[in-house]
């Protein structure tokens, strides 16, 4: 028997338990369902509403199942081609659901404890930890404990900025102590070839940055984004995504998750009303601030140098291996992840644009969005790509390049999930001014350091 088939063996007879069908439906109330089947996936958009559901798709060969951050009015009514606007009348609220991800198990119980740690400091109690199934863990807090506005923004419509920007505080107030956490352990206990070579790999002038080895994500939060369902099977370690208490953390074996061990535990415990208030409101005072301070640096910088005119830069030509994540725009940076959505073709109308004004060639730009089309939900036809680059190249040799669609045309970016502006948005008209300014930023910058060390 091949390792496909035991699996399929073990799902059948485990999520024919009545106990974990009845938590299943249970967790699944109001949320969007995926049913995975090894390495495909069923039907999108789709829910769970009796035990029965987890029956029907067991029988069938499910190896596990995935639901929405988000909480919907209806789960049935979402649309792939759904506006944010449209979004947001059907989102009841999102629960907040941190990723802890690494390839070693060790190095995600610092990084999930030093979580917990920063979510008690706020005084929040009732949080849920599960396991993976593989080498990370999952910690979440449930929709209730937030304050439903705050400054007359409507907290479930806050999404995925909300998730992020709590992530990214959260990242900042663990980085040192994770930091120190895993250059001790690893100072204390002897640690194996693949590690010490992740951990050089990830050495910059001798400072080790510890979320180039444990990660936690930020940036794929997005609309209609899935997780791993507490107590849905992994499927390639063959062990159970299990509910833990925050104490249990550090003791963790994954031993513990094997299928014929698991008992039911809940995973997002009630919490206090407005329990995560102080959460959400210290990481979005911290993000003002964060864009304040980027703003004063861009206008001083903006009084250091010359201005130069837009057609001078658009007629420079520009590597593609310059475009670093520094110097491109959110939106780009975003949609280069893949698109979780539909808005794939919009995505790459807006892709062809920004590279080609930019001097790219048509050769590079090929390569680069055949390469983001593998991130996609659902991979675009090679062919409709293909006419695509064919058109824009004609037009291209009549009229010379086109811009990428204005930062003015808010809702082209923000109905594909693409806008998350930083402090240098609010300064510039469009993507491709963004990359132009941050370029010059880079080299007037390095003028200076080689200035002041002459």
């Amino acid at each position: 028997m091949d390792k496909n088939e035991r699996l399929r063996r073990l799902a059948r007879f485990y999520y024919l338990r009545k106990d974990i069908q009845e938590y299943l439906a249970d967790f699944a109330k109001n949320r969007e369902i995926a049913v995975q089947y090894f390495e495909t996936f069923g039907k999108r958009p789709d829910v769970i509403e009796y035990p029965n559901d987890i029956t029907s798709s067991a029988l069938k060969g499910a190896t596990s199942f995935h639901c929405s951050e988000e909480l919907w009015s209806n789960p049935l009514e979402i649309s792939t081609d759904a506006s944010k606007s449209e979004l947001d009348k059907l989102r009841t609220g999102w629960d907040l659901l941190l990723d802890v991800d690494c390839d070693f198990i060790e190095y995600s119980k610092i990084a999930a404890k030093l979580i917990a740690e920063a979510l008690y400091f706020h005084n929040i109690r009732n949080f849920g930890v599960k396991f993976s199934g593989r080498a990370g863990f999952h910690i979440g807090i449930s929709w209730n404990a937030f304050p439903k506005k705050i400054n007359n923004i409507e907290i479930k419509d806050f999404f995925p900025e909300g998730p992020r920007i709590i992530a990214a505080y959260l990242k900042e107030m663990i980085e040192k102590p994770l930091r120190d956490r895993i250059l001790e352990m690893n100072t204390l206990r002897e640690i194996s070839e693949r590690q010490n070579k992740k951990m050089n790999e990830f050495m910059q002038n001798g400072l080790f940055d510890p979320f180039k080895i444990v990660n936690i994500d930020t940036v794929l939060i997005s609309p209609r984004h899935l997780f791993r369902m507490p107590y849905s099977l992994n499927e390639k370690a063959g062990l159970s995504s299990i509910v833990i208490k925050p104490e249990q953390i550090s003791l963790f074996h994954p031993g513990w998750a094997r299928p014929d061990r698991v008992y039911v535990k809940e995973f997002l415990p009630e919490p206090e009303k407005n329990e995560a208030k102080e959460l959400i409101v210290q990481a979005i005072d911290r993000h003002a601030r964060l864009i304040e301070r980027e703003k004063m640096k861009i206008e001083k910088l903006e009084k250091l140098k010359p201005r130069a005119d837009k057609e001078r830069f658009a007629a420079q030509k520009i590597e593609l291996s310059n475009l670093t994540q520094e110097t491109m725009p959110p939106c780009i940076k975003i949609i280069l992840q893949g698109m979780k959505q539909d808005g794939r073709k919009r995505a790459l109308f807006i892709l062809i644009n920004y590279f080609r004004s930019l001097g790219i060639s048509f050769d590079d730009i090929e390569k680069k969005v055949f390469e983001w089309n593998k991130h996609n939900f659902k991979q675009l036809r090679e062919n409709y790509i293909k006419a695509q680059l064919l058109w824009f190249r004609r037009q291209d040799e009549k009229q010379g390049p086109r811009m990428p669609p204005n930062c003015a045309m808010i809702n082209y970016y923000k109905e594909i999930g693409a806008c998350m502006p930083d402090s240098l948005c609010s300064k510039i008209k469009n993507p491709v001014n963004y990359t132009i300014k941050r370029l010059r930023f880079n080299k007037t910058s390095g003028i200076s350091k080689k200035i002041s060390k002459e």
